[in-house]
């Protein structure tokens, strides 16, 4: 009969506790669909402030587990331990040790003096902690419902040798152990598993939120590139507003100017009209300062319109190089409206459609540049490898999302870099980083094929004129290396010596036949060897007619390239 009785005790404590416990994971659940709240939780760089609030919300998490917990034998069978140990989990030893510090203080004072207050107490405050110190390792661990189970077991085995040892009598201890030890143990280490599955499905619902974000920047910005490479004009942005409208859910889209509206399409455009002056105090800040800027309300957007119906806004600085040539506006009809992810979205098309305007220069240089040395060099940038590119860009969003990031990033410093139009010598090292940037979007996008050696040595004094070195380093990869089944090695090489800087491009690609080799410079020969036969001449036009281009190959085992810059031109 004694067994029955404890067996069915152990039944209806399991039930009750698994209903309490369901409570807290309910209550997760709820918090996760709050926006403030979920932007809290998905922070990279929590600040001080993030993190005492965090452990204030987990520290309430544990005292509600405690009020909703069961009575037995002088003590509470709870789910204390879910908020605070979640917590520690999520914000690392900081937020486990203050919210393990509120809970486990809260326990013990409720009851001073009490069976168990001291041991539950101090054993919700070091379970708290632990979960600080394992945060590092659930952030790694693939399955972190598993590691979220044992780990909150663990904790809890612990609650119960902390109990035995430091409640007294020890018989009566062991008594209440032997009642809810079980219980407690499966029942909060489930309860962790789901409010950590709860909370990084969070993270990672705005991961994908955030890559189709970035996969639908770049279709806009596919669609548009025809546009802005004629320039920022009524014409164009008024198209470009167009695609962005009928892609997006934003209720108006505006293109400015420094001084005027270009267009204006949406909610507003009876009043925002087109070619009229800048009418919002948020845009004239936006051009004044060159930084993003989101306005939540309609006070903050400015309008002199007293009716008008815009209510929030982003607003981003579009750049030519360091200097701000406009803006793009996006709007919604509601107040706080603008999330997290399309902010994000935002900020990628106006970076990208700065880079589409620096393009726009391209055909705008050719008129001004018609005789000058860049004319051909920067005739050969290719639309089409901006395109392998963003389509090498898009598959990477979804399963490598940084990865992504970072070759926008370089894709932009490749283009800004090639379209300055700056007759002026450059430092080598500002070449280099064009270089750079063109190998990793190739590297990207045919992996170990290509394989990259810089042997430079540190502070090294060379200048030259821009678009000197690129050419031979391009013409390299498309030639050499990508034109031999297994791929090769390209290596970048600069020799400082007394008078004269000497910059040599090996790779061990298909080289070429010393007919080839012969033909190269002359006109009409070799159309794949326009960009050598420019380097070549801008060499002895600059530095003299014995600093041409130094050019060995061998078929099948590779080419070297050697030019020397003088250090003094007089």
């Amino acid at each position: 009969m004694a067994l029955e009785g404890g067996i069915s005790l152990l039944g209806i404590l399991f039930q009750n506790l698994f209903s309490r416990v369901g409570l807290i994971m309910l209550l997760a659940f709820v918090m996760t669909r709050i926006e403030s709240f979920r932007r809290l939780i998905v922070k990279q760089n929590t600040s001080m402030k993030d993190k005492i609030i965090l452990s204030i919300i987990f520290g309430i998490y544990g005292i509600i587990g405690t009020y909703t917990g069961i009575p037995i034998k002088g003590a509470i069978a709870n789910g204390r331990v879910i908020g605070v140990f979640v917590g520690g989990l999520l914000g690392g030893p900081f937020v486990g040790f203050l919210s393990g510090l509120i809970a486990g203080g809260h326990r013990f004072l409720i009851d001073i003096g009490g069976f168990t207050a001291f041991s539950c107490g101090f054993s919700t405050f070091t379970e708290a902690i632990m979960a600080g110190f394992l945060k590092e390792k659930i952030d790694k661990c693939e399955n972190k419902w598993a590691f979220a189970l044992i780990a909150g077991m663990l904790a809890e085995v612990w609650q119960m040798i902390v109990i035995l040892t430091f409640s007294k009598p020890l018989g009566a201890a062991w008594e209440l152990v032997k009642i809810i030890g079980i219980p407690m143990i499966i029942a909060n280490g489930i309860g962790i598993a789901v409010c950590v599955s709860i909370i990084y499905g969070v993270s990672k619902d705005l991961e994908t939120a955030e890559a189709f974000q970035a996969q639908l920047a770049l279709k806009i910005a596919n669609k548009t590139l025809i546009y802005f490479r004629k320039g920022l004009n009524e014409e164009t942005a008024y198209e470009v507003a167009k695609i962005i409208m009928n892609m997006t859910e934003f209720n108006a889209i505006a293109f400015t100017n420094k001084e005027k509206i270009l267009t204006h399409v949406g909610i507003g455009e009876e009043h925002h009209l087109t070619g009229c002056f800048i009418r919002t105090s948020l845009t004239k800040k936006v051009l004044e300062e060159g930084e993003c800027i989101v306005a939540n309300t309609k006070e903050e957007i400015g309008c002199d319109v007293e009716d008008c119906q815009l209510k929030s806004a982003i607003i981003i600085p579009l750049m030519e190089g360091d200097e701000v040539v406009g803006t793009l506006k996006l709007y919604k009809d509601k107040e706080n409206a603008i999330n997290k992810t399309e902010t994000e979205l935002a900020l990628g098309l106006g970076h990208l459609f700065s880079t589409q305007i620096e393009l726009s220069k391209i055909d705008y240089q050719r008129e001004l540049l018609a005789k000058s040395e860049l004319k051909v060099l920067q005739s050969q940038i290719n639309p089409h490898f901006l395109f392998n590119t963003m389509n090498t860009v898009i598959s990477l969003t979804r399963t490598q999302p940084e990865e992504a990031r970072k070759l926008l990033i370089h894709l932009c410093n490749y283009f800004r870099n090639n379209l300055q139009g700056n007759n002026e010598d450059v430092d080598l090292y500002r070449e280099l980083e064009t270089i750079k940037s063109y190998l990793e979007i190739e590297k990207a996008r045919f992996g170990d094929k290509l394989k990259i050696v810089y042997n430079i040595p540190e502070n090294i004094e060379c200048f030259l004129p821009p678009l000197l070195l690129q050419p031979i380093v391009e013409n390299a990869v498309k030639h050499g290396i990508f034109e031999k089944v297994e791929g090769g090695v390209v290596e970048i090489i600069a020799l400082d010596n007394d008078r004269e800087t000497e910059l040599i491009v090996k790779d061990n690609g298909v080289g070429m036949s010393e007919e080839t080799l012969s033909l190269l410079f002359i006109e009409g020969e070799n159309s794949t060897s326009i960009g050598l036969k420019n380097v070549n001449d801008r060499l002895k036009s600059k530095y003299g007619i014995e600093y041409g281009l130094d050019i060995e190959s061998q078929l099948g085992q590779g080419t070297i390239v050697k030019m020397r810059i003088p250090k003094e031109v007089v």
